[in-house]
């Protein structure tokens, strides 16, 4: 019930919705329990058992509320037929359809106000678990499958509406209408209910061990959904790949082994559902039978009870199964959206480690430099940075240079706080990061990374994420300098084409110089090229080159060069090996000293 609690805390803002189906509900079920005590006049014309009665009775007393009911019955009967049986049949029958119609419109009323509490709660949650998706950081990401995350946010929280909000119908109507029902069983004979109650027990304890082990088995068929959703993505992902190596059947048994633990989980799990369900109705009919044995002698041997009232409490009796079988049902209902509710919450609650700061500092301008101080850093175990010191003053150029490993992007991960130091501070005009909120931080920078990041849109709006509200003129004025402009024009709509899932309609040159005309649009001061130009062909990369040197004007720029024809123009360049940097200086400068920075320039000069 932890969890329930927990989701039901997205139900506050629509409590009005809640507050009118218990309204609702409260009627339906006193209808419910009135119609079928409505039975016994009808009953009494039938069987020709209606006492006259000439004057309007009177209450004496809760015991006697059953002759009450009854006296004035026959008292309406009465006034209204006289001595015709079938004006008073009209009348009663009357009376129960306008009871059940009453009854359904009740019912149909706190069905309508329920349905926005659920859908309310269903589309905060979703909107509450992408708002923390966006937020919780990169690290986060890096250990969890994405397609276990999409299936918490589609099927689980699907999963919670089906099953902890469908409580929220039963949690007022269903006792409700077995509580009114046995009053009023009650009114009818005490001896009776008595006897029904000492079965009623003994059922629930039956239905309640067939659903110990459904949170559990729910449990792992939604982990395994998670799984096979993940292998789907990243066949989509890397499907060029997979065919190029012809793995498609490496994949597909994956795939494949996968689903099968689906379906033997799955039909574990329903199989145990689905016995709840004829068990209940079993267990329900062994009682009813049971009633029919000791009702039946209480009228036909002893005298104590009338037919028609007997019938009417038969009635009453099965208008307690089905709300009883829908109160079992939730039960069921209850832990499989435990599970669905446990992996939803793991998500909403985790805690966000790379936070703002209290009062932290909203800085718009940029005016001394970024000094990393003796930071360390570490993804698990080993450091990929250690004690690295390294200024880079306003309006410089600094590349990073190094082998694969050497932490060249992990400077720019930190630099942009999508982690945190381990040790040490990185500065930005002597302020500590960590005191600037995330988002003016951010707004303070510009990225474009070596994997072109580009969304299912069209040019237009990819180019504008750099920029709120930008007008076509500054779009097409930052397409300009980033060398785009041109093949844009030549597109199918312009800048009104959609560029396809992650912009593969375009090619790999045309990708990065969206990139680059989104990071232009947003005019950072300070620009982060985390090796931009790695992937691309000769003739893009100069045009690409050419787009960045425009961009880099004027700016301070960290600039990660796999490629390092690209940064012999940098104001000092950082050579670094496991973590530290092993030299410093000016392309000149280093070629001159003739040591690592040397090398892999002949390196690549040889090889290309």
């Amino acid at each position: 019930m932890n969890y329930f609690k927990k989701i039901l805390r997205f139900a506050g803002p629509y409590r009005k919705y809640g507050f009118l189906n218990i309204f609702f509900n409260i009627l339906y079920a006193l209808f419910s329990a009135l119609s079928y005590a409505a039975l016994i006049p009808m009953l009494n014309v039938l069987f020709d058992k209606t006492q006259q009665v000439h004057t309007p009775p009177k209450l004496e007393g809760i015991g006697g509320l059953k002759d009450y009911f009854m006296d004035y019955m026959n008292y309406q009967v009465t006034q209204y037929s006289g001595n015709d049986p079938m004006k008073g049949l009209i009348l009663a029958v009357g009376l129960i359809l306008f009871l059940f119609l009453f009854k359904n419109i009740f019912n149909y009323l706190a069905m309508y106000f329920i349905t926005f509490l659920r859908n309310g709660v269903l589309k905060d949650i979703r909107n509450k678990m992408y708002e923390k998706i966006v937020d919780l950081p990169i690290s986060y990401f890096s250990e969890k499958k994405k397609g276990d995350v999409i299936a918490r946010i589609t099927s689980d929280v699907l999963e919670i509406q089906h099953s902890f909000l469908s409580i929220l119908e039963l949690i007022v109507r269903e006792p409700l209408t077995i509580l009114f029902t046995i009053i009023v069983m009650f009114l009818i004979s005490v001896k009776l209910t008595i006897f029904v109650f000492i079965f009623i027990p003994i059922a629930g304890m039956i239905i309640s061990r067939i659903g110990k082990s459904l949170k559990r088995k729910s449990d792992r068929v939604q982990k395994e959904q998670g799984e096979f959703l993940s292998i789907v993505e990243e066949t989509l992902s890397g499907l060029r790949v997979i065919k190029a190596f012809n793995a498609e059947s490496k994949f597909f048994k994956t795939f494949q082994n996968s689903t099968s633990r689906f379906f033997k989980f799955s039909n574990s799990l329903l199989n145990r559902q689905n016995l709840a369900s004829p068990t209940g109705e079993f267990l329900g009919i062994l009682v009813f039978g049971v009633l029919l044995w000791f009702g039946g002698r209480m009228v036909l041997l002893e005298g104590s009870l009338d037919a028609a009232s007997f019938i009417s409490y038969m009635g009453l009796a099965f208008n307690i199964l089905t709300p009883a079988k829908a109160i079992s049902k939730a039960s069921y209902g209850v832990k499989k959206g435990n599970a669905a509710a446990e992996r939803v919450l793991e998500i909403l609650e985790s805690e966000n480690p790379i936070k703002d700061a209290e009062n932290a500092l909203e800085k718009t301008d940029f005016n001394q430099g970024i000094e990393l101080s003796n930071i360390s850093f570490k993804y698990e175990d080993d450091y990929v940075l250690k004690n690295f010191n390294l200024k880079v003053e306003k309006g410089h150029t600094v590349a990073l240079v190094g082998q694969s490993g050497s932490g060249k992007s992990t400077v720019a991960n930190l630099v942009t706080r999508f982690y945190d130091v381990n040790k040490g501070e990185i500065l930005i005009d002597g302020t500590n990061i960590k005191q600037i909120s995330k988002k003016s931080l951010r707004g303070l920078m510009g990225l474009v990374t070596q994997d072109s990041i580009l969304f299912n849109d069209t040019v237009k709006n990819n180019i504008a994420m750099g920029k709120e509200n930008a007008t076509t003129e500054e779009i097409v004025a930052a397409a300009k300098v980033a060398n785009a402009h041109e093949f844009i024009m030549e597109l199918p709509h312009g800048y009104d084409t959609n560029i396809g899932d992650s912009g593969n309609k375009l090619s790999g040159g045309q990708k990065q110089r969206l990139s680059i005309a989104r990071a232009v649009l947003k005019n950072p001061p300070i620009m982060i090229l985390d090796e931009a130009t790695s992937a691309l062909d000769t003739e893009s990369e100069r045009l690409v080159q050419d787009a960045l040197e425009k961009m880099m004007k004027n700016r301070t720029s960290i600039v990660i060069a796999h490629r390092l024809s690209t940064i012999q123009n940098a104001d000092s360049i950082v050579v670094l090996n496991k973590g530290e940097i092993v030299e410093q200086g000016t392309h000149e400068e280093l070629m001159k000293s003739q040591k690592g920075y040397k090398k892999l320039v002949e390196m690549q000069s040889f090889s290309s």
